[in-house]
């Protein structure tokens, strides 16, 4: 999900990426003794005041609106508090106060995470692996099963995009470059087309050129040997003279049992 500042920020050709305002992660947590499935939802961000995030429990991946869950943001660098969720007792526990950040606010080492669910082990984040055992042993906690189910960047700033996602559990990360901006032919004069480009690992995966005729589509692409769907929508760019007008682009890895076009 990518905002803009200006109604000509996509027009640039030498611009640098754009600044990385939060991260949101979801996970889905099963729990051992009931089976019951949650959804863990971490929002990162940088605010004024510092940084933190913001964790939310809901029984269904798309139930995330504030009437339907329960949203409590943690500012403070290292903390311990308990929550009612869903009718479950949520304890989180982090420590943030050596964490190292690289660009944006989700901290990329030396920090932990850990949300327990009805005293299960529901979420472990973070490489302070010596402090998570040692609270652990302390709980005496059980470890549920969970995994990540989506990830989302939101930018801002000019409009070149530049991340890293993984397209399997198991798979490398690849670096995402995303570019909008005037056509240009040869000589290097700019044609009044638009064109949106998509590299992978610093290779041009494909182009989408007449942007004002194709603002929304759909491209397929392989990565690691996997069938990966990418969508854009760059409508409000090009039509919405609003100065929050945002773009959207959308990544999602094709399974065995949902092999269609969403």
């Amino acid at each position: 999900y990518c905002s803009r500042p200006s109604t000509q920020a996509y027009l640039g050709q030498k611009l640098h990426p754009s600044t990385r305002d939060s991260v949101t992660c979801m996970y889905k947590l099963t729990l051992i003794e009931t089976q019951k499935q949650l959804f863990i939802t971490l929002t990162w961000s940088k605010k004024l005041l510092g940084q933190g995030f913001t964790i939310t429990i809901t029984n269904s991946e798309h139930s995330l609106s504030p009437s339907k869950s329960n949203a409590r943001q943690l500012r403070k660098i290292k903390g311990n508090e308990t929550l009612q969720s869903q009718n479950f007792k949520v304890q989180v526990l982090w420590d943030l106060s050596d964490a190292k950040y690289e660009e944006g606010p989700e901290p990329v080492g030396a920090f932990y995470v850990v949300v327990l669910v009805d005293s299960e082990l529901g979420l472990r984040l973070g490489d302070k692996n010596s402090l998570i055992e040692e609270l652990l042993s302390n709980l005496d906690a059980k470890e549920a099963n969970f995994s990540l189910v989506s990830r989302s960047e939101t930018f801002s700033g000019t409009a070149v995009y530049a991340t890293k996602a993984k397209f399997s559990e198991t798979g490398i990360s690849h670096e995402i470059l995303i570019k909008c901006g005037a056509e240009v032919v040869e000589g290097g004069e700019a044609k009044k087309g638009h064109v949106l480009s998509v590299c992978v690992d610093k290779k041009t995966i494909f182009q989408v050129k007449r942007l004002r005729w194709n603002f929304r589509g759909n491209q397929t692409i392989f990565v690691d040997g996997l069938v990966v769907d990418m969508m854009w929508d760059v409508h409000d760019w090009l039509f919405n003279s609003n100065s929050a007008s945002s773009a959207v682009f959308m990544f999602r890895t094709r399974s065995g049992l949902d092999s269609r076009l969403w």
